[in-house]
């Protein structure tokens, strides 16, 4: 027998295990709108990544630092506040992050279901995305509302 591995040196010369080409009964059936589902919750995920990640940007520190605060009004201790609105904004920070990545394999995911070819995730444009929006509504809230608007305004 050729296979036999005494008369082969003691080498397997035929085909790896597993390597075998796919065979399939049918072709598989494509239905289009489960796709469209697919596709839609794709984008929802999308959605709900970038509002998590503009909100690193505004709505986490505020919230932190009125925590911070609330520490301060019961302990009168400026220090507890601080401490205490740097512990929550980490946490809230590392939170976010992980719901973030969570996300992000489950979006590869979706995509997969609705017939792309999705390798990568999307959380680092993502996070290019929400500081752009960072940036720009915290410049409209410091021109406009907060700090520069009323000194550069014209009086009256």
């Amino acid at each position: 027998m050729k296979t036999d591995p005494s008369e082969t040196g003691g080498l397997f010369v035929g085909r790896r295990p597993g390597t075998r080409p796919v065979k399939y009964r049918a072709i598989p059936e494509v239905i289009e709108k489960r796709r469209r589902r697919d596709r839609a919750f794709a984008a929802a995920i999308l959605v709900l990544m970038t509002l998590i990640g503009v909100s690193f940007w505004g709505p986490v520190p505020a919230g932190c630092l009125w925590i911070g605060s609330r520490f301060n009004y019961w302990t009168s201790s400026v220090g507890v506040g601080l401490v205490t609105a740097f512990a929550a904004m980490l946490a809230a920070l590392f939170f976010g992050l992980a719901a973030m990545k969570r996300l992000d394999q489950t979006w590869i995911l979706a995509r997969r279901a609705a017939g792309y070819d999705q390798r990568e995730g999307v959380i680092g444009r993502i996070f290019a995305v929400s500081a752009a929006i960072g940036v720009v509504l915290f410049t409209i809230w410091l021109l406009v509302f907060a700090g520069l608007g009323p000194s550069i305004a014209p009086n009256g």
